[in-house]
Order: C-alpha cells, then sequence, then structure tokens
C-alpha cells in the first residue's frame, strides 16, 4: 500500500513536469518522464519513511493505519515537489534573484524580530520541555517553579552538559537557520516558453515566517503547559483548598508521649530506589530481582504496600516526586509546593520557616543529629532545609572539603561517591554513640542518580543495562553497611527506615527496560526493628494501603516509640495505627487536586507570607 501510494505522488509529480517543465512534449518523453518520477518519488519516500519516519515496513502494511497512508501519501508528494525544484533548479527553469529593497524598512526590520523571537521561544519551549521528560520523567509545575527558583550550585556535570547539548543548541541552531532564510532577501523566477514569471516574492516569504513563527510559539508553550502540568501553578497562585488547613495537626502542639529510653533512628534516603526493580514474582517488573539484600532485609520489618503483594509503596503525591521535597515531606508531614520564591526556599534560615519538625520535636527529646550526603547541600536548598530547623550537624561535599575528609578538589559523580558516604557514616554514628545521647543520623545515597547511575570502578557489572548494574550494586552497598550496623552494641536499640527518596527520572532506563504504562511504579519502603510497642502489624495495615511520602513522618515517630495523640502529624497518618489516611479518607486523585491549589495556612504558617500579592516583595529582599 506503502508503495501505492508513492507512485502516486510520482504521477502526479509526472504530471507536473509534464505541463510546466516540458516545452516539447511526445508521447515518448511523456512516458519516460512519468516512469522517471514513479520510480524516483517511490524510492526516495520510502527512504524517507524507513530512516526518518522510523517506520518499520513498507511491504507489509498489515499492521498500519488507513491514517498511516494519507499522511505518506503527501509525505512522498512533497519528495516529489522538491525533487522537481531540484530538478528545475539544475536545468535553470527556476532562478533566484535578490529582491528589491522593501519600501517601509522599519517594517519590516521589526516584523523580522517578532518572527525570530516568537521562533526561538517557541522552540526554546518545545525542546526544552521534550528534554525536560526524557531526562527528568513526569516532571510538575510545582517542581519546575520551585526549582527554578531554588540553587542549583552541585548540579552533575552531565545535567548541564545534556541540557546545553540538547535543548539549548538544538534551539539555537534551528532559530540559526529561520534567521538565514527570513532575513536573505530572495525571489522566485520560472523561465518558461520564453517567458519569465515572478512566482514567489520575498514579502510572501516574511509572512510565511511571521505565521510559522507565531505557530511555533503556540505549539512549544501549549506542549510545556501540557506535558509539565503547568495547569498546576495557575491552580497555585489563582485557585484555594482548605485541604491542608481542616486536615494539619501541628506537630509542636500536637500531644507527643515519649518512652523514658529514647530509640536511635537511622533513616536512609534510598536515591530513586522502587519496588519496580524487583523480580516479577516479588511485584517488580524485572526478570530478575536487581535489589535481592535489601528484599531479603526488609522481609525482617515492615513495609507499607499499595497492593496485595508484601512489596509496595506510596501513591504519587502532589509535592513528592523529587529529592529535596520527599525529605520535606517526611519531615514535616506536608507537600511541597508553590506557590515559592526564593527566599522561601533557597535563603538560609528561611526554608519553611514555619513548619515543625522531626528534627525538632527529637530535640526536644536530647537527641544528637546529623545529616550526611555526598553531593552540595547548596543544590534545591536542601542544606538550608536542615540547618533553618533544630541543631544538625550537616555533613556534605563541602563539608568533607573542608574537614579534609577527601582531598583538596576530589569531585566524583555529584561529589563523592557513595563507598566514602558509608565509611564516613560509619564514623559519624560511633561518635554520635558516643555521646551518650540518642541520636538521629540520616542519609542519602547518590550512586542510582539518573543519568545511568555511578558504578564504582572495578566493580562488577553483571548487566547490560548501566543503570541496572547500578542499582545492582547499591544494593550491596547499602547491605554492608547495614550489616555493619547489626553488629554494633546499640543495634537493638536502633530503628532503620529505608526508603526511596521518590521514583527515578533515568527515563532511558525503563524504556530500554520494557516497562509498560499499566505498571505502577511506587517506592520501596520498609522500616526494621520498630520500637515493641508497635507490635506486629496485621496485613490490614501495611498492605492495601493509600498513603504517601507525608505519612512517613508520625510513622517513624511511632517506630521509635512516640504515641501521638489522634495519629496524626502534620497531613501525615501513623499507618501502624491503621486509621485511615487523608488519600484513603477522601480519594488520591481529588486530594492530590486539592492539594495544587492555595492553602491559606501553608502560605501565611508554613512559608510565612502574609499573602500572595507580598510575593514580589518577598522576592526581592
Amino acid at each position: 500500500m506503502f508503495i501505492l501510494m508513492a507512485a502516486c505522488a510520482g504521477v502526479v509529480c509526472a504530471v507536473i513536469e509534464i505541463l510546466f517543465g516540458m516545452e516539447k512534449r511526445s508521447v515518448g518523453k511523456c512516458i519516460l518522464t512519468a516512469v522517471k518520477n514513479v520510480f524516483v518519488v517511490t524510492v526516495l519516500s520510502l527512504g524517507v519513511q524507513k530512516y526518518l519516519m522510523k517506520y518499520k515496513h513498507f511491504i507489509d502494511t498489515s499492521s498500519y493505519k488507513t491514517a498511516n497512508f494519507v499522511k505518506f501519501f503527501f509525505v512522498a508528494l512533497i519528495v516529489g515537489i522538491l525533487f522537481q525544484t531540484f530538478v528545475a533548479v539544475l536545468h535553470k527553469r527556476v532562478t533566484f534573484e535578490r529582491d528589491l529593497p522593501p519600501k517601509k524598512k522599519g517594517l519590516v526590520i521589526a516584523g523580522n524580530i517578532v518572527s525570530i523571537l516568537f521562533y526561538f521561544l517557541g522552540k526554546a519551549a518545545y525542546t526544552g520541555t521534550v528534554w525536560g521528560r526524557k531526562e527528568f520523567g513526569a516532571v510538575t509545575g510545582d517542581q519546575l517553579l520551585i526549582n527554578l527558583t531554588s540553587p542549583t550550585e552541585g548540579t552533575e556535570a552531565s545535567v548541564y552538559i545534556g541540557g546545553f547539548e540538547g535543548p539549548v543548541f538544538e534551539t539555537l541552531f534551528a532559530t540559526t537557520i529561520f534567521a538565514i532564510i527570513l532575513l536573505t532577501s530572495f525571489r522566485i523566477i520560472y523561465h518558461f516558453k520564453g517567458k519569465d514569471r515572478q512566482v514567489f516574492k520575498d514579502w510572501v516569504k516574511r509572512i510565511i515566517c511571521l505565521v510559522l513563527a507565531c505557530y511555533t510559539l503556540y505549539n512549544g508553550v501549549s506542549y510545556g503547559i501540557e506535558r509539565f502540568q503547568l495547569e498546576q501553578v495557575f491552580n497555585a497562585y489563582v485557585l484555594k483548598s482548605d485541604m491542608i488547613d481542616s486536615n494539619y495537626a501541628d506537630p509542636e502542639t500536637t500531644k507527643i508521649v515519649w518512652p523514658e529510653k529514647k530509640r536511635n533512628l537511622v533513616y536512609i534516603y534510598l536515591e530513586s530506589m522502587e519496588v519496580s526493580y524487583l523480580s516479577k514474582d516479588l511485584g517488580g517488573f524485572m526478570d530478575e530481582n536487581l535489589m535481592p539484600n535489601l528484599t531479603k532485609y526488609a522481609q525482617t520489618g515492615t513495609v507499607f504496600s499499595d497492593t496485595d503483594n508484601f512489596f509496595g509503596g506510596p501513591q504519587l503525591g502532589t509535592g513528592t516526586q523529587w529529592s529535596i521535597a520527599s525529605m520535606v515531606n517526611q519531615l514535616t508531614g506536608l507537600p511541597m509546593k508553590a506557590p515559592g520564591w526564593k527566599n522561601t526556599y533557597g535563603t538560609e534560615g528561611k526554608f519553611l520557616p514555619g513548619a515543625y519538625t522531626l528534627a525538632e520535636l527529637l530535640e526536644a527529646q536530647g537527641y544528637e543529629q546529623t545529616m550526611m550526603i555526598g553531593a552540595s547541600g547548596t543544590f534545591g536548598g536542601l542544606e538550608y532545609l536542615f540547618t533553618t530547623h533544630s541543631n544538625w550537624k550537616f555533613m556534605d561535599y563541602k563539608y568533607a572539603l573542608k574537614h579534609k575528609m577527601i582531598p583538596e578538589g576530589y569531585k566524583v559523580w555529584w561529589g563523592y561517591e557513595d563507598d566514602k558516604l558509608f565509611e564516613f557514616a560509619k564514623k559519624e554514628i560511633k561518635r554520635l554513640y558516643k555521646t551518650g545521647k540518642p541520636f538521629n543520623f540520616e542519609m542519602e545515597t547518590a550512586d542510582t542518580h539518573r543519568p545511568d547511575g555511578y558504578v564504582t570502578p572495578g566493580k562488577e557489572k553483571p548487566y547490560y543495562l548501566p543503570y541496572a548494574n547500578a542499582i545492582w550494586n547499591s544494593d550491596k552497598d547499602v547491605m554492608e553497611f547495614l550489616k555493619w550496623l547489626q553488629k554494633q552494641e546499640f543495634y537493638e536499640n536502633t530503628t532503620v527506615v529505608l526508603i526511596g527518596d521518590h521514583l527515578s527520572m533515568d527515563t532511558a532506563f525503563f524504556k530500554d527496560a520494557g516497562f509498560t504504562s499499566d505498571y505502577q511504579r511506587r517506592q520501596f519502603n520498609c522500616i526494621v526493628n520498630a520500637d515493641p510497642s508497635v507490635g506486629i502489624p496485621n496485613e490490614k495495615v501495611t498492605r492495601n494501603r493509600l498513603w504517601s511520602n507525608w505519612d512517613m513522618f508520625p510513622t517513624v515517630v511511632a517506630a521509635i516509640g512516640g504515641k501521638i495523640e489522634g495519629e496524626r502529624l502534620g497531613i501525615g497518618t501513623n499507618l501502624y495505627s491503621g486509621e485511615p489516611t487523608i488519600y484513603e479518607e477522601y480519594g488520591v486523585d481529588y486530594v492530590n487536586k486539592e492539594l495544587e491549589k492555595g492553602s491559606k495556612l501553608y502560605t501565611e504558617k508554613i512559608l510565612q507570607v502574609e499573602n500572595l500579592k507580598d510575593a514580589a516583595v518577598h522576592q526581592g529582599r
């Protein structure tokens, strides 16, 4: 069928050449022209179909629909017309000449500027959206807005390189070609039977370019709004909801009864770790389990699952699916949401200044607390989150350089690799224990970050996908650290929390691994060695639960022995209690839509901005 469509397009092109390109006609010449056009147009258009349109077949067409054939006919027709144009120029039937200077130069210059600007902005919006979705997955409007107003220092170099080589260069390249065509003044002259006809004037080209620029702008912005769900930004600034206001339990005033003997807490945020990395029989998507060690370890504790399987995890909530947002969720019991300004998320002492966190609860109980990461804490404002709230010792890449934990100028991956992170963690935990106080040690891994993860040279790489190797090695590394922890004299009085901070953004891995859209990806989670007071929760408590990251706040408090009046902190619910979460009470989709909207309590109490009209003032301080 494709061959027939191409042949039909070739016949049309042959008729055009016979009527408008052949000054002396004969039956033989007409037949020869028809054969030539049919052959050339068919071969060239099938080549375009195979190598540019990426159609797998053109002989076996049983899997294609009518629309595919119609589309291909027009593609073949365009190929034929381009071929005819090439032949006409070659035989000088068509010539290009410089056009006369325009009469209204100012208007032309203004129009050209508008055309180039519109085309540039539209192309940038489109290529940026395509690249963002490919590199980071389902980035939402709230994440986009917050990240734009947060510090980017410490970003791994490949992110910048990929951005420049991708959307930045693609936009500049396309805009340069567009500008050359627009600014080159010419007209097309058609020579036939001794007469010269002007078939294309320069002002026509300028109008076409302006229309194309307007379409490019509209298409690029529309695509960005759709794919980045930018209606969320509109909702945050314009619409209002009392979802947070009417379901918020203030951690500062909620009554919590703590045990006399305090439990230690080791809290590990596992970069991008998902249940989907497990084998299919365990609820994952892989043929072979990429996390055999953590799978076995988790079975000694409690996993909160959203399915009938033992392994499952939280729902995708508004303001949860990037690293710092996940930490905000679990430390405050709240989503990390727009509106956001640099002073709110990216300035020392002003990161959610009105929030009361897990750290502040533990400080009041005499805990020593350390947060350790191998990247720079400036990225995303992470350092400000921890230093704004409580007495954290914050140990990041910059701290390691300053205190000569790593050589001067050392830089691997996002700062230093997880091998070193775990060794530093052991030393810090020993120091915390020696203080004689209960401790809260938190850390975040990084070797499973996109793109492709990081595997220390010399380690095994049993899989052909780089990211699979990073996951497999990270599973081993975390387990080695946990084995060390189990040997320590304080382990029996230490609760361990493991959770994937968010779903992985390594979209290439999921494509290459054959993931299907109907599989529901979930963050890995488990709590091991919880306080005996929570008992052994039954399956009604641990399975088929609808919950999100913010429910970890009260759940972790319960896991270390805290008795929470009302079983809620922030908008999170203690999952051990069996009480319904806000998702279970109102529905996942409804809650997420409501959380996209503005909240008086969030804006005035948590962000400490009196109203949205003050945003510009706060941004400028």
